[in-house]
Formats: C-alpha cells, structure tokens, sequence
C-alpha cells in the first residue's frame, strides 16, 4: 500500500508478522493463552478509525470479522473453542492505529478480565509458533 507505512516497533517484541490483506498487516500475538491477532491498516500516521477514509473504515470492518474467523479457528485447533470474541482499539500505549482481535473463553484465566498486563506471558515456542502462522496463511488463501 502507501510507501511510508511502518508498523510501530512496540508491535515487534510481543507479535509477528503473518501476511497483509487488503487494508492490514496481521500480525499474531505471541502469547498462547489466547487466540490473538492484530490488524494494523497499512497507511502511515492513524491513530484513529476516524482517520481512515469511509471505504476504509468499512473494509477494516469486514477484516476484523475475517480475523475473527481465523481467531475461532486456532482457537478450535487448540482444543479450546472461543466462547466471546474481544475487539479493541485502544491505542494507549501504541498510538498507531491497530486493532486487537482475541478469543476467551470463560476459563481462559483472565476471565472476565482484560488481558493487557494480566498474568505472564505464554509464548508458542517455535513449533507452536509456525504451526498458528500456517494455520492462517493457509486459511487466508497464501
């Protein structure tokens, strides 16, 4: 997309980098607590979802149902369903536009907390790592 796009480094340290789609990165966080993606649209200088134009605003909205999708479904091949999908745009600590698309489930261990800042962190682990990022990539189509 737009040349200048630059994900904010904050995003570097706790996820990775799976594939774009039309509007977004997504990115998986690195935490298998809970199936957790994030969109990040592709244009330089959002801080808002008012910053995006209308088209926009409308195709981030139909990636964040798609993201759900693929939320659902590593939840699914984790053997822990997701009960409630969290959609969050918050952006306190990263200004940058982004959106985080997580699954929980009632015994998920932050229930019905918020995740951020909530227990340790569990990563993947390499095999665990790959084998959620294939999982998406190959539900995404490449």
């Amino acid at each position: 997309m737009t040349a200048a796009f630059k994900a904010d480094p904050a995003f570097e340290s706790g996820s990775v980098i799976v594939c774009d789609w039309p509007l977004c990165q997504v990115r998986l966080q690195d935490d298998a607590r809970y199936p957790w993606l994030i969109l990040i649209p592709r244009r330089a200088g959002l801080h808002e979802i008012e910053d995006l134009a209308a088209a926009e605003r409308a195709a981030l909205m139909d990636e964040v149902v798609r993201a759900g999708d693929m939320v659902r479904s590593l939840g699914q091949a984790a053997g822990r369903p997701v009960q409630k999908l969290n959609v969050a745009a918050l952006g306190n600590v990263t200004a940058q536009l982004h959106v985080h698309v997580i699954g929980r489930r009632h015994d998920d261990g932050q229930w019905p907390d918020p995740v951020w800042g909530r227990g340790a962190v569990v990563p993947y682990g390499a095999n665990g790592l790959q084998a959620a990022v294939s999982r998406i990539r190959l539900s995404s189509g490449g």
